[in-house]
């Protein structure tokens, strides 16, 4: 067993938000005891013991919307006039890239963000793979790279029309065979979903394909869903119907579903994602940064709809993804009184529902019985720390690079901030190495 105790305790638990002095009892892969570090030590004596030394415990952290791949863009020059809206960025960068990766590249992309998602105490990755000229055992790639370094993931591969018919149905057979592969994996560390790119670049014909082969796989779609207002011009013009209501056409809306983005929905589109049970990701940073347009999430919150927050590939640290879902909505609604508590209702509350629907455990909480996935946070509060003033404290005093320590199913993958039995500067050096001759296939 492993004892992490000495540290103010944030919880996320409702029946028990902070403790002044907590200790955590680990017991393999879950979280056998909670209480006072004197309790705890008394009660498990002889065991490994990390002294936290009143830095700050607390559950670790969930994204539920991420692109491995695009970290091989980070420092990437984009010849040609600058792109003026998301359509020529998707043109002009994106699809430039995820053209060009080879199985390595896509290794290497995964190393590289997941050791970046353990530094930042991100320790469950939902993430959406593109990579049409390189589909064939991609997500397999991706999974051996979080087995070795041991961080928990849920895969998938985007299915779409844009590369031809030939990637088409390599794009549905790698998430088919992804899919009964996680389903059969009995650790619980990673899961498949059924992934879409989105409406605008999916027809009739390949919608049709992907929902017969997902009869009978108890999974969901993760797909983006009227991001960019192209999207919805697209299929008003060649279906006659908005984004998520021909989504709906095709049963791509229900429950473990993931709808990316929901930028432009109107209201009887909000009703279909709440009758469904949809899920929504929220991703501030690449709204902004895509110059989209800012999400309803609000209004979303308020009907009851379960939205989550991602990052898209823009940062692999959750705290600045939270920052940004404080303001963002404030600035755009003009209205101060919003994005404090709704931008940590989806990092902690509804992060953690969404991993839930897919691993047989709980994440994103610190009890009895939960897996134990663990960070410790080199913080001390300089005003006092409490359950009622705990999210000003997250909110305002912490960051991914704050990350001290990361545990993962009850492994801890850094100490001190240094990664455990990963040479992380190996890795880096290789992934610069790759990445250099990506950027000159481009």
């Amino acid at each position: 067993m492993i004892l992490v105790g000495n540290g103010r305790m944030i919880t996320q638990d409702n029946l028990n938000p902070y403790m002044e002095d907590g200790c955590i009892v680990i017991n393999e892969n879950k979280i056998e005891d909670i209480g006072s570090t004197t309790d705890m030590k008394s009660k498990y004596p002889n065991h490994e013991y990390i002294d936290a030394n009143k830095k700050v415990i607390m559950p670790g952290l969930i994204n539920s919307h991420m692109h491995i791949y695009s970290s091989f863009a980070r420092g990437m020059s984009v010849t040609g006039k600058p792109s003026e809206n998301f359509s020529e960025i998707l043109e002009n960068l994106w699809w430039k890239l995820d053209k060009q990766l080879a199985l390595e590249d896509t290794k290497y992309s995964a190393y590289s963000t997941y050791i970046e998602c353990i530094k930042n105490g991100v320790t469950t990755v939902f993430d959406h793979h593109a990579s049409p000229n390189a589909i064939e055992g991609s997500l397999f790639v991706i999974n051996d790279v979080a087995k070795e370094l041991g961080i928990r993931t849920c895969l998938c591969y985007e299915v779409s029309d844009r590369d031809g018919g030939l990637t088409i149905d390599q794009g549905i057979k790698e998430n088919v065979d992804f899919i009964k592969y996680a389903q059969d994996d009995k650790s619980d560390m990673v899961k498949g979903m059924f992934g879409l790119h989105a409406a605008f670049t999916l027809s009739d014909d390949t919608l049709n394909k992907c929902a017969t082969e997902m009869e009978g796989l108890d999974t969901g779609y993760h797909v983006h869903a009227a991001e960019g207002i192209a999207d919805l011009h697209y299929n008003l013009q060649n279906h006659g119907k908005r984004v998520v209501e021909r989504l709906m056409d095709f049963g791509v809306l229900k429950e473990k579903t993931i709808a990316v983005h929901c930028i432009h929905v109107n209201s009887a589109e909000i009703n279909l994602l709440k009758d469904t049970n949809t899920f929504v990701v929220h991703n501030p940073e690449s709204n902004m940064g895509n110059a989209v347009g800012c999400s309803p999430a609000i209004e979303l919150l308020k009907k009851g709809i379960t939205v989550g927050l991602g990052t898209d590939g823009y940062t692999s640290d959750m705290f600045e993804s939270l920052k940004v879902a404080n303001i963002i909505h404030k600035h755009h609604l003009c209205d101060p009184r919003v994005g404090f508590g709704e931008g940590q209702k989806m990092l902690f509350d509804n992060n953690t529902k969404i991993a839930k629907a897919y691993f047989k455990n709980d994440l994103g909480i610190i009890k009895k019985g939960a897996y134990a996935d663990v960070i410790v946070v080199d913080y001390t509060p300089h005003t006092p720390l409490t359950e009622n003033t705990l999210g000003g404290h997250i909110i305002f005093g912490m960051s991914g690079r704050s990350v001290d320590t990361t545990i993962i199913n009850g492994k801890v993958l850094m100490k001190d901030r240094e990664l455990v039995n990963i040479d992380e500067s190996e890795i880096l050096s290789k992934s610069r190495e790759v990445s250099k001759k990506l950027w000159n296939r481009i």
